[in-house]
C-alpha cells in the first residue's frame, strides 16, 4: 500500500508524528504540493491525504491507481466526490475533531472585544502605568458579558459548544438554524432577522452552502446593533467582505473578529485587514495541538478502516 501525504505541514509542522500512518504502508510525506506537482507525486499512490490540494475531475482521471482520498479536515469541498465515486475511489473526512477548539477561538475574539487584554498589557509594558497619576486606567471600554445576548448562526456541534460557554458567562443565548433544532440548553431558536437585531455578539458557525454565500452583507448588517460585535469561525465566503469593511469603517457595527477569509492566505486587496476594529487570526481555530492530535488519530484510523475493508467517515 503506497500512501502519499500531499500537504502535511498544516496538520503536523513537526510537533506530531506520522508514525501511525507510516505503519500502514509505504508512506511519503510532503509538507506542501503545488498543483503542477500533484500528478507526479500521486501517480503511483494507492491512497493520498489532502488538506487543501484540490482533486477535481480532471486530476482524478489522471490517477488510475488511486483507491482512497483522505481529507485532513471536516470540509471536503476540495474533492469532486461525484467524480471520485465514479472512479471507485473512497473519500473520507475528519468529523468533530475541533469542536472545542473552535468554540474556544470564538470566545478568544469575544473576550478581546470585552476587555482588550493585549492593549492594556502593552500599555503597561510601555510604562504608561508607571506614569499614571491614577491607580487604574483603561484604553477601551470594559464590557461585562453577563446579561449580554449572544446570537449563534448554525447550531450544530460547534454552535452548541459556543452556547455552553456563553451560558457559563451568564449570557442570553439565541440561535438560528436552517432546520428546527431541539436542544436541552437554555437557548431559543429565532428567525435570522430577530437574531441580527437583538444580539450584542453574533457568532457564525454554519456551513457554507450555495444559498447562504455572502449572507452577511450590507442589508443584514443594517439590522444589527451599532454596538454589536461579529465573530466568524465558519467560512470566509459567508461574508461580503467589502460590505463588512464599509460597516466597520463607518461604525455601523462595533467590531469583527474573523478566523477565516474568502481567500486564504489573505490577499493584498482584501479590505478587512485594514478595517477599523477588525481582528483577524490566520485560520487557526482548528489548530490547537490537542485538536490536531485528534485529527491525526482519526486520519490514521480512517486509512486503517479502509485497508480492513470497512471504511469509516465516508463522504463519497
Amino acid at each position: 500500500m503506497k500512501i502519499v501525504v500531499l500537504d502535511g505541514y498544516a496538520l503536523n509542522p513537526g510537533d506530531l508524528s506520522w508514525e501511525g500512518i507510516e505503519k500502514l504502508g509505504d508512506c511519503t510525506v510532503y509538507n506542501r504540493t503545488l498543483p503542477e506537482l500533484t500528478v507526479e507525486r500521486a501517480k503511483n499512490a494507492d491512497a493520498v491525504t489532502t488538506n487543501k490540494v484540490v482533486f477535481d475531475r480532471k486530476l482524478i482521471s489522471e490517477l488510475p491507481k488511486l483507491k482512497y482520498i483522505g481529507v485532513l479536515a471536516t470540509g471536503f469541498n476540495v474533492v469532486d466526490v461525484v467524480a471520485a465515486k465514479e472512479a471507485g475511489i473512497v473519500v473520507t473526512n475528519i468529523p468533530t475533531y475541533s469542536t472545542d477548539s473552535v468554540a474556544q477561538m470564538v470566545f478568544s475574539h469575544i473576550l478581546n472585544f470585552a476587555q482588550n487584554v493585549s492593549v492594556h498589557a502593552n500599555s503597561v509594558s510601555r510604562g504608561d502605568w508607571i506614569k499614571s497619576i491614577d491607580f487604574s486606567y483603561w484604553k477601551t471600554p470594559q464590557i461585562e458579558l453577563v446579561g449580554k445576548t449572544m446570537g449563534i448562526i448554525g447550531f450544530g456541534q460547534i454552535g452548541q459548544a459556543v452556547a455552553k460557554i456563553g451560558l457559563a458567562f451568564g449570557m442570553k443565548i439565541i440561535f438560528n438554524n436552517r432546520s428546527k433544532k431541539e436542544t436541552d440548553l437554555d437557548a431559543n431558536q429565532v428567525e435570522l432577522n430577530e437574531l441580527l437585531s437583538e444580539s450584542d455578539f453574533i457568532s457564525i458557525n454554519c456551513p457554507l452552502t450555495n444559498e447562504n454565500s455572502g449572507f452577511i452583507n450590507k442589508n443584514t448588517i443594517e439590522k444589527m446593533k451599532s454596538t454589536a460585535f461579529l465573530v466568524n469561525t465558519g467560512r470566509g465566503l459567508l461574508i461580503n467582505e467589502q460590505d463588512l469593511a464599509d460597516a466597520l469603517n463607518s461604525e455601523k457595527i462595533a467590531g469583527a473578529g474573523l478566523d477565516v477569509l474568502s481567500l486564504e492566505p489573505a490577499t493584498e486587496n482584501n479590505p478587512l485587514p485594514k478595517a477599523k476594529n477588525c481582528f483577524i487570526t490566520p485560520h487557526i481555530a482548528w489548530a490547537t495541538i490537542e485538536a490536531r492530535a485528534r485529527l491525526m488519530n482519526i486520519a490514521t484510523q480512517n486509512i486503517k478502516a479502509f485497508l480492513d475493508g470497512n471504511p469509516q467517515n465516508v463522504v463519497s
